[in-house]
C-alpha cells in the first residue's frame, strides 16, 4: 500500500498553507502553492517552491474551482494535494477527482467525507450506531414549510445548522417561532454561498454546554487512535475563540469514553488520516455527538504541543501508505496548551470584519510561544476571504503557565493597519471565569458582554493625546533631523483628529520635551501629561503618569494607526481641512465594509420601517444585513446584485416620512 509522493500542492491559502509547506519541506517534499489574483504577493506564495495563479479573487473563481487546482497539479507535476481546512477540504467530489487523476488526496476517502462531512448524514449514521445525539430533525425533506413544522416538534430554543461546512457559518440560534422563517432563509443562503450546499438540520439547543472535541488519526491498515481532547467552549457566534488541551473539565474516565467513541466513529466509515469528532458535554458529563470534521482542524497546534507530535507529518506519512507512527498506549499527554485566533475584525463595532493594508506586523519570539500566520508587512487584507490572520499558541508545564504566557504574547503582538480583536483576546484570557476552568459556550454572553474591548466606542483622552503628539512629531520630523521637539520656550498647537466620523479637538502645549494635551470639546476638559524620550519610525518611548512605556504606531499618507493597549485606532489629522457640510443622514444606507451585494430586498418607492433589512452585503464569507435607520420611502437604489462595493459607498437612500400638521 506504499505510495511514492515527491511533490505536494497545497490547495489553500494563508496560515494553513504556510504551515503545511513548512512540514512538507522538513520531510523533503517539494511544494506548490496556488493563489488568486488578490493573493499574488501572499506569504504562502513566497514560501512554496512553485506557485500557480488559479483565477480572480472571488473563491468561486479560484480556490473553490477544483478543475483549476487539478490542472495546476498536472502542470507542475504534483502527485499529491493537501487541502488544508475550509475551501475544498471536505468536498467528496474533489477527493474523488484527485483519485481519478491519480493524485493522492491527503485526507480521507470520498465516501468518508461524504458521510461524516454532512451533519445530516453523519448524525443518521451515529444514531444507527447508538452514539448519543441531540434530538432534532435530519431528514431529506428540505422544504421550508416542512422545516418549520419539524422545528415545532423539536421545540424552542433550537439550532438551525448548515449540514455542510463549519466555522459557525449557516448556523442560527432561534428562540421563538416568529424568527424561524427568516433565520432558515438566512442560514440556507449563507451555507449555499460558503459551502455550495444549502441543506440544513435542526437540533434542540443545548444551553451552556462544553464544546469538547477528540483528535483522531487512522491509517490504511485499520489502525486508529485518539490524541486527547481539545476544549473549545469559549465561542462567539458559534466561532471558536479559545482552544485548549487538555480540557480542565475532562477527567481520565471521560477522556477514555469519548476517545473510544471517536475511534469507533472513525472505524465505522473506514477513516484515513486526521479527523476530529466534536461533542457537546453537559454539566453532568453526558456527551452528545455534534459532528465530525474530516480534515485537519484550525486548532491542531494545541494537540501537537501536548503530545510532542507533528500532525501534518502524520498526515503525509499516512498518505504515503505508512502505518501510524504510534499506537494508543504509546501516546502521552504532557503539559498544557492554549490557542487564540487573531482576526481582522472590530470588536467595538459588533465584530465587523475589516479590510486594509498591514503597516506593521511583529510577533514575540520567546519560550513556549508559537505563532502560525500567513501575513506580512504591506499585505492587503481583502474582503474575499475569512478574516482570520494568525493563531497565537502557548505551551506550559501547567494550565496557569500556558494562559499567562499566551496573554502576554497576545499583548506583545503588533498588528497595525487593520482593526483586530487583540484586546478582546487578552481580556478573555485574563478573565477569572476562564482562569478557573469554568467557561462554557455561554461565557461571552454571561460574563464578557460588557468588556471594555467591545464597549469603549471612542478613544480615551490618553489615546487622543498620544495621537496628537505623534502627528506633531511627524510634522516636525519633516523639517529637521534632530530631536526638534525640545524647545526652551513654551509653544502651543491645536489639532483636530478624526476617528470613525467623530472629530476631537485637542490643544497641545510643549515645554522642552514635555507636553500637556487637553481634549477641549468634552463636558469635562481632560488634560494628559506626556514626555517624549525617543522617536523611531514605528515606535517611540514616552513617559505618562511617571510610567515609561514603548508605543507602537504606523503612518500612511494621511492616517495614523495606533495601538496603545486600549485597542487599534485609525486617526486622520483634519486640522486644516474645511469643515464638512451636512452629514451622512439616517436615510443613507452605506456599505459597512468592502464586499459584494448578494441581495437587494426593496424597490424604489417602497415603504420601509426602522430595522428592516434593505440590502445584504457579503464579505469575508459572511452575510451582513444593512437595515433602515428611519421609517420612510426608498428614494433611490445605487447598487445592484453582484456588484463589488467599497466601505462607506452609498447603496440606497430612504426619504423620511413627512409629518402632516
Amino acid at each position: 500500500m506504499k505510495k511514492t509522493i515527491s511533490k505536494i500542492l497545497i490547495a489553500n491559502r494563508g496560515e494553513i498553507a504556510v504551515r503545511v509547506i513548512r512540514t512538507a519541506r522538513d520531510l523533503g517534499f517539494r511544494t506548490v502553492a496556488v493563489y488568486s489574483e488578490a493573493d499574488s504577493q501572499a506569504l504562502h506564495v513566497q514560501a512554496a517552491d512553485e506557485a500557480v495563479c488559479i483565477g480572480a479573487a472571488a473563491v468561486g473563481e479560484s480556490y473553490l474551482v477544483m478543475e483549476k487546482i487539478l490542472q495546476a497539479a498536472k502542470t507542475t507535476g504534483a502527485d499529491a494535494i493537501h487541502p488544508g481546512y475550509g475551501f475544498l477540504s471536505e468536498n467528496a467530489d474533489f477527493a474523488e477527482a484527485c483519485e481519478k487523476a491519480d493524485i493522492t488526496f491527503i485526507g480521507p476517502r470520498a465516501h468518508a467525507i461524504n458521510l461524516m462531512g454532512s451533519k445530516r448524514l453523519s448524525k443518521i449514521a451515529m444514531l444507527e450506531a447508538d452514539v448519543p445525539c441531540i434530538p432534532g430533525y435530519q431528514g431529506s425533506n428540505q422544504d421550508e414549510a416542512h422545516l418549520i413544522e419539524e422545528a415545532k416538534k423539536v421545540g424552542f430554543p433550537l439550532m438551525v445548522k448548515a449540514s455542510a461546512g463549519g466555522g459557525g457559518r449557516g448556523m442560527r440560534l432561534v428562540w421563538q417561532e416568529s424568527e424561524l422563517a427568516e433565520q432558515i432563509r438566512t442560514a440556507r443562503s449563507e451555507a449555499q454561498s460558503a459551502f455550495g450546499n444549502g441543506e440544513l438540520i435542526l437540533e434542540r439547543a443545548v444551553m451552556e454546554p462544553r464544546h469538547i472535541e477528540i483528535q483522531v488519526f487512522a491509517d490504511v491498515y485499520g489502525n486508529a487512535v485518539y490524541l486527547g481532547e481539545r476544549d473549545c467552549s469559549i465561542q462567539r457566534r458559534h466561532q471558536k475563540v479559545v482552544e485548549e488541551a487538555p480540557s480542565p473539565f475532562v477527567d481520565p474516565e471521560l477522556r477514555q469514553k469519548m476517545g473510544a467513541a471517536a475511534v469507533n466513529a472513525a472505524k465505522a466509515c473506514s477513516y484515513r488520516g486526521a479527523g476530529t469528532v466534536e461533542f457537546l458535554v453537559d454539566s453532568e458529563k453526558n456527551f452528545y455527538f455534534l459532528e465530525m470534521n474530516t480534515r485537519l482542524q484550525v486548532e491542531h497546534p494545541v494537540t501537537e504541543l501536548i503530545t510532542g507530535l507533528d500532525l501534518v507529518a502524520w498526515q503525509l506519512k499516512v498518505a504515503c501508505g505508512e502505518p501510524l507512527p504510534l499506537m494508543q498506549d504509546e501516546i502521552e499527554l504532557k503539559g498544557h496548551a492554549v490557542e487564540v485566533r487573531l482576526y481582522a475584525e472590530d470588536p467595538r463595532n459588533n465584530f465587523m470584519p475589516q479590510t486594509g493594508q498591514v503597516h506593521l506586523w511583529d510577533i514575540p519570539q520567546r519560550e513556549g510561544i508559537r505563532v502560525d500566520h500567513g501575513i506580512q508587512n504591506g499585505q492587503v487584507v481583502s474582503p474575499h476571504y475569512d478574516p482570520m490572520l494568525a493563531k497565537v499558541i502557548a505551551f506550559g508545564d501547567n494550565r496557569s503557565e500556558a494562559i499567562r504566557r499566551l496573554a502576554s504574547a497576545v499583548q506583545d503582538t503588533k498588528l497595525l493597519g487593520v482593526n483586530h480583536n487583540k484586546l478582546f483576546l487578552q481580556n478573555v484570557l485574563r478573565h477569572s471565569v476562564f482562569a478557573e476552568g469554568e467557561a462554557t459556550t455561554a461565557f461571552i454572553e454571561q460574563h464578557f458582554s460588557a468588556d471594555v474591548s467591545m464597549a469603549q466606542k471612542q478613544p480615551s483622552a490618553s489615546t487622543l493625546a498620544k495621537a496628537s503628539l505623534l502627528f506633531y512629531a511627524r510634522q516636525q520630523a519633516h523639517t529637521a533631523t534632530s530631536l526638534v521637539w525640545r524647545r526652551d520656550v513654551e509653544a502651543s498647537y491645536c489639532y483636530k483628529l478624526l476617528f470613525d466620523d467623530e472629530t476631537s479637538t485637542l490643544a497641545l502645549t510643549q515645554t522642552n520635551d514635555k507636553f500637556n494635551v487637553r481634549v477641549t470639546e468634552s463636558e469635562v476638559e481632560l488634560g494628559v501629561e506626556l514626555e517624549l524620550l525617543e522617536l523611531e519610525k514605528n515606535h517611540c518611548i514616552i513617559i505618562e503618569n511617571g510610567i515609561r512605556q514603548t508605543l507602537h504606531f504606523a503612518f500612511d499618507d494621511c492616517h495614523l494607526y495606533l495601538d496603545d493597549g486600549c485597542g487599534h485606532f485609525k486617526f486622520e489629522d483634519v486640522t486644516h481641512l474645511p469643515a464638512a457640510v451636512g452629514g451622512s443622514g439616517d436615510g443613507l444606507v452605506e456599505a459597512s465594509m468592502d464586499g459584494s451585494i448578494v441581495s437587494v430586498l426593496v424597490a424604489e418607492g417602497e415603504e420601509v420601517q426602522v430595522g428592516q433589512t434593505l440590502v445584504v452585503l457579503e464579505a469575508m464569507k459572511m452575510e451582513h444585513p444593512l437595515k433602515a435607520r428611519i421609517d420612510g420611502v426608498v428614494e433611490a437604489i445605487s447598487c445592484e446584485l453582484g456588484q463589488q462595493v467599497k466601505t462607506k459607498q452609498l447603496l440606497l437612500t430612504v426619504a423620511g416620512e413627512e409629518v402632516s400638521e
